[in-house]
């Protein structure tokens, strides 16, 4: 399974693990019940820590796109593709609110100064 991981983005390393792996799944890369490779080969693999892929499948198993069996590993859930796109979704909306977060901090915006630009932006966007 090819996963190109990035030093110079945002994203923490096992975040970008998660989300290729999560996007092979939504599209049909990975099949259901196909077994994912074990988190230490993975890890040599992309040479990182194993506690970096167990995070990233960690985090896939939570949002019900993988399954573990003790002792035989990681497969591909079997869940409806709706299912799994508003899933991405949620986690796509929730990833950018926390840059937006960050930027905002970073340039010292106070939360209610945060929420008048949205609610201003959010206006805008209808006209």
């Amino acid at each position: 399974m090819e996963i190109i991981i990035s030093k110079s983005q945002d994203s923490p390393i096992y975040e970008q693990i998660r989300k290729q792996i999560e996007d092979k799944i939504i599209s049909g890369v990975l099949k259901p019940h196909e077994k994912l490779p074990g988190m230490r080969t993975l890890a040599k693999d992309l040479k990182v820590s194993v506690i970096t892929t167990k995070r990233a499948y960690d985090d896939l198993e939570r949002d019900n796109f993988i399954y573990t069996l003790p002792g035989k590993g990681s497969y591909v859930n079997d869940v409806k593709k709706e299912k799994i796109k508003s899933k991405k979704m949620d986690t796509d909306i929730k990833n950018d609110v926390k840059v937006l977060i960050n930027k905002a901090k970073s340039e010292e915006l106070d939360l209610n100064e945060l929420l008048t630009f949205i609610y201003k932006e959010w206006k805008n966007e209808g006209n």
